[in-house]
């Protein structure tokens, strides 16, 4: 008897572990994030508003937000492919969503390179007047060191192979139009974004930005982040697998996410729900619930 009584009670310690830290925060209809202007979500590299048609980039967070009263649409863009041709497309799908909708201005939310290819967009492709705000979510504005030891490590043949693997594999299973896996990586360089890119695309006066990074703590939840967390970690100090805290900064920083003090952390896919929704310690759908609450007590 006693044995079984500890054993559930380990059962019921590991499921009480499991439930994110603001688990509760979300769909109590105590949170109204009904903005004054609809929100667009910017996927980043490698994604889709669905994945191979059938996985959702932002795991559950449209539907969390949508059940707040938030209107909501989700873009997709090449998932490979530099930053210029990635706005064009964010750019003609902005535009298709602002004919169907009655919204003269939107909030973007975007993460990783969705936060460089939107912030192109509203600068210099003429999306500045129907922007309200831009919230960049784990966006690489001062480059990324991983891409930094692609571009200059690994041997250009090695490059031009493995480039071409990753174009065939988006455009014809994952339905990019002509990728350009090279460029995506050249992009978001350390050298290229803080010497041609920011430079270039500088902030609008009137939007507001805003930015959060995510941390790892000691261990990657998504393991295959774990071994580029430790490299990162040596070079750049804190980061969430693939962005460092301070390339993250962008705009009024509102700060770091590292989930619940028990996990081991907030890693780059935690941040948007994943993997499918297991985040231990990070509620996605409730951390995107309460920026869109902030956005409308802001007036946006």
């Amino acid at each position: 008897m006693k044995k079984k009584f500890i054993t559930v009670l380990s059962i019921v310690c590991v499921l009480i572990l499991l439930i994110p830290a603001t688990g509760f925060s979300a769909g109590n209809k105590t949170i109204t994030c009904d903005t004054k202007y609809p929100v667009i979500l910017a996927h980043g590299t490698g994604g889709a508003a669905k994945i191979l048609g059938i996985i959702d980039y932002w795991w559950g967070i449209p539907d969390a937000l949508e059940n707040e009263g938030t209107e909501v649409y989700v873009t997709t863009v090449n998932g490979m492919d530099g930053t210029v041709t990635k706005a064009e497309q964010f750019k003609a799908q902005f535009l298709r969503i602002q004919a169907i909708s009655s919204s003269s201005k939107f909030n973007i939310i975007a993460h990783s390179h969705g936060t460089l290819y939107a912030r192109y967009a509203i600068s210099n492709l003429e999306l500045s007047p129907y922007v309200e705000s831009l919230t960049s979510i784990a966006g690489p504005h001062q480059g990324m060191m991983l891409a930094d030891i692609i571009v200059k490590e690994v041997p250009t043949p090695v490059q031009t192979i493995t480039a071409t693997t990753l174009n065939f594999i988006y455009a014809f299973i994952l339905g990019d139009t002509n990728p350009d896996s090279l460029s995506n990586a050249y992009d978001v360089t350390t050298d290229y974004m803080q010497n041609v890119f920011n430079p270039n695309t500088l902030n609008v006066e009137k939007i507001y930005y805003q930015s959060w990074a995510a941390k790892i703590k000691y261990a990657a939840p998504t393991m295959v982040l774990d071994p580029v967390w430790r490299m990162l970690a040596d070079c750049e100090g804190p980061n969430d697998g693939l962005v460092s805290v301070e390339s993250a900064k962008w705009g009024n920083f509102r700060g770091v996410e590292s989930a619940a003090w028990w996990s081991p952390g907030c890693d780059h896919l935690n941040i948007i729900g994943h993997l499918f929704g297991l985040t231990p310690g990070f509620n996605a759908p409730s951390f995107y619930v309460n920026i869109v609450a902030d956005l409308k007590i802001r007036g946006l």
